[in-house]
């Protein structure tokens, strides 16, 4: 009888463990999330899933081109995957012939290579805070992103994390490119 207690407190704390280190991982070092819907086309399709990697701005800022998922701040339990465009403190801009203007300077970028139609509130020049990230998805035209009022400027505190690795569909499985 002692042996079948022990036996079950042994698997309990066994099971309890592996639920704790799930919740610890899950909470501060990655998570899975799906893609929905067509904004990041090309580089991510609807229905794709990524691991997201939310340990790395703990110890580095983000980059420009990051893939970033940030919540929906009007739908509970939505989240956005866009490209970080503009940087703490910088002025973007976006004109009518939908050239990005960092600063005064041209982006030069290899992503959202469609003429942007709508440039949105980035019609006039953005001063971005001390803590804040202007993106945008890469298929310019059919995303809703810094552009609009909807999602405006994001706070460093609103990053999850970075988009690191796509695992489904298996035949595009791999590292995210972000540069």
């Amino acid at each position: 009888m002692k042996s079948v207690l022990k036996e079950i407190l042994s698997t309990s704390l066994y099971l309890l463990s592996v639920l704790i280190v799930t919740y610890l991982i899950i909470t501060f070092v990655g998570q899975r999330t799906e893609v929905n819907g067509s904004s990041m086309e090309s580089t991510l399709q609807h229905g794709d899933n990524l691991i997201v990697d939310k340990i790395s701005y703990r110890f580095s800022d983000p980059k420009r081109f990051d893939i970033v998922v940030f919540p929906f701040q009007y739908e509970e339990d939505t989240y956005y995957i866009k490209r970080i465009i503009g940087l703490p403190g910088e002025i973007v801009q976006i004109d009518t012939d939908g050239v990005i203007y960092i600063n005064g300077e041209v982006l030069h970028e290899s992503y959202g290579l469609e003429v942007i139609k709508d440039p949105g509130r980035a019609i006039e020049p953005i001063t971005l805070g001390e803590d804040e990230y202007f993106v945008m998805g890469d298929n310019r035209n059919n995303s809703t992103d810094s552009r609009t009022e909807l999602v405006g400027n994001v706070k460093r505190s609103e990053l999850i994390g970075k988009a690191w690795v796509r695992i489904y569909p298996f035949s595009k499985f791999g590292k995210l490119r972000h540069q």
